[in-house]
């Protein structure tokens, strides 16, 4: 054991268990607040917000379960680099301070991911932060929509910078802030509206926390949240001692710009070399693709690489399900090391573009978990199917309109499991929207949201099956598209098939269609233009023919899967809706 998870504990288990609670409360009631303030969408439904707790230094104490990890995760980061482009500047943080920042090479997820850090201060001392995340759907890009700008040149072009700024400074708004918001994106009242939720949820925080330390004593709960944070390093740590030592790799690729005729811009590997020795790891990513200077596809390190590797490691080596519950806190990354050449995807050289991270960030976990595969083949799932946003826009009656729809990956098989159809995967863990919500308040129709037929990936337990959802504009508009894994598919693990990529097509008014790439800059559509959307599915786990033919029989019955796929792939023979178990065996037999 090394670092700080060997001192002797400082409280009793006890009180740092209620204590524990209370953090982890107060986080999970701010992420509630934001949610029923929030003017769109994507925080209401998608649920594409974090919600936190930091020390006054920048050390997570917990976060709200409910969010996205790539929303909770990075808060430490933000926080760290308000800290310290502030003092940099020679600035203080003051009692009644709320301090915005969207900063990707000092933090920050992605551009349209607003932090929101209201400070907390006892007897005037600041003692920690209470913040709040969300992605917000226009930043003042080039076109409307912040996801599927896939044509920016640089940062800048990517929507508004706020570098630690405070929008509210002891307690007075700066209105001349708030105005240049106003001024500098479509859709104001939303997106407005939803950062002064952001706000109001994190002063609610804020003052919970000091509540907590009111009722408990500063050193008490000081105490507590440093022996949480010892107790999560020590949980993973003993995980990570558990496993073989030595060197796993893995490399994937991602589509990148796959109608781009330079090739630096499209089929690009994501590589990873992972070195266990004795309680502590190494993730080295050596051998990925340099950074695409003029495309957004590039990862921040802080903020989407780290978050996508600690979500992996924490998914695969300390599931809840076996484990109970640990302390979702910061501890939990100090037996982990993350080494990236600079300049490239995974760490990228100011100004290089980043606001399309996720799609890469996203492969990068399930490259995490290839690589680990052979040490713990029971913990982890075949390959994944990426997801993609599409983001929908307009413009009526002096107004913008913008919507983000986040269209369903599906993930791998895994040891006992099928693959879940159909669901955001991964660091994202996004929802999509109702489609009751959809049509009562945009000009859109959903005319098709459904499984895809034949589409199930062998194993002996399937990969997950994707969806295909049909939208239609219902006034003129335009769309774009940020998106993945339509070139490659999604890996099977020891001996189930490899997965089915996604596809996307447009048909318009008149009846043509073309097929489209997995991100499409913004282009006009016209009223009665459609989007098809076809989600990938995800890689099958194990030899096909050593599926149950019971739950053959069940996809086939549940109309996944055909007949003669269930003969071709798995070796059940069906005849009449009934198992033939003597046609099967031998079908089996002769593989």
């Amino acid at each position: 054991m090394t670092g700080s998870a060997t001192v002797a504990g400082r409280i009793d288990p006890i009180t740092a268990s209620v204590i524990q609670g209370a953090l982890e409360t107060i986080a999970i009631e701010m992420g509630y607040k934001l949610m029923r303030m929030s003017y769109s969408s994507i925080i209401r439904e998608s649920e594409d917000f974090g919600a936190a707790l930091t020390d006054a230094t920048g050390r997570q104490l917990c976060e709200s379960k409910q969010s996205t990890p790539l929303q909770s995760g990075p808060i430490g980061g933000y926080v760290k680099g308000i800290l310290r482009q502030m003092a940099a500047r020679g600035e203080t943080i003051e009692p009644g301070d709320v301090i915005l920042h969207n900063d990707i090479y000092a933090g920050a997820s992605h551009g349209p991911d607003f932090a929101l850090a209201v400070p907390a201060f006892l007897e005037g001392r600041l003692v920690g932060f209470a913040v709040t995340t969300a992605h917000h759907l226009d930043v003042g890009a080039l076109s409307p929509g912040s996801c599927g700008i896939v044509d920016a040149v640089d940062c800048f072009a990517e929507g508004l910078q706020f570098k630690a700024i405070k929008v509210v400074e002891k307690g007075v708004p700066n209105a001349m802030v708030w105005r240049i918001l106003r001024d500098n994106i479509r859709a104001p009242d939303m997106v407005v509206g939803d950062m002064e939720a952001q706000i109001a949820a994190a002063r609610i925080g804020a003052q919970r926390y000091l509540d907590l330390l009111g009722q408990w004593g500063e050193a008490t709960v000081a105490a507590a949240y440093e022996d949480l944070l010892d107790y999560a390093e020590r949980m993973m740590r003993n995980a990570i001692a558990a496993l073989p030592d030595g060197i796993y790799t893995a490399t994937t690729f991602i589509d990148g710009f796959l109608d781009d005729p330079d090739p630096s811009r499209r089929d690009l590997p994501i590589a990873v070399a992972i070195t266990v020795e004795g309680d502590s790891l190494t993730v080295d990513l050596e051998g990925t693709a340099p950074q695409v200077p003029d495309r957004p596809i590039n990862m921040p390190l802080v903020g989407t690489v780290d978050v996508s590797i600690w979500l992996t490691l924490r998914s695969i080596l300390l599931d809840t399900a076996v484990v109970g519950d640990i302390p979702q806190n910061e501890g939990m990354t100090r037996p982990i090391t993350i080494k990236a050449p600079k300049g490239c995807l995974a760490n990228p050289v100011f100004p290089a573009p980043c606001i399309a991270r996720f799609t890469p960030g996203n492969q990068l976990a399930d490259t995490v978990m290839k690589a680990l595969a052979p040490a713990v083949p029971r913990q982890v799932s075949a390959g994944i199917g990426n997801l993609k946003v599409i983001a929908f826009s307009g413009f009526g009656g002096g107004k913008h309109w913008v919507h983000m729809e986040i269209f369903e990956g599906a993930y791998g098989g895994r040891y006992g499991r099928d693959g879940m159809d159909a669901v955001d995967t991964l660091y994202a863990n996004t929802r999509n929207n109702p489609v009751e919500d959809i049509e009562s308040h945009l000009p859109l129709r959903v005319l098709r949201y459904e499984l895809r037929e034949d589409a199930v990936v062998a194993g002996q337990w399937r990969g997950g099956i994707g969806s295909r959802r049909e939208f239609m504009f219902l006034s003129d508009g335009g769309a774009s598209v940020e998106g993945e894994g339509h070139a490659h598919a999604p890996w099977g693990f020891l001996g189930g098939e490899d997965g089915v990529c996604a596809s996307l097509a447009v048909r318009t008014a008149d009846g043509s269609e073309r097929d489209l790439p997995s991100k499409v800059p913004y282009m006009k559509m016209q009223t009665g233009d459609r989007l098809i959307a076809t989600g990938p599915s995800g890689g099958g786990y194990g030899d096909p023919f050593l599926r149950d033919p019971e739950d053959v029989l069940d996809d086939v019955r549940d109309g996944y899967l055909s007949p003669r796929t269930a003969e071709e792939a798995y070796g059940v023979v069906i005849r009449d809706g009934v198992i033939d178990r003597d046609a099967t065996q031998r079908r089996r037999a002769h593989a």
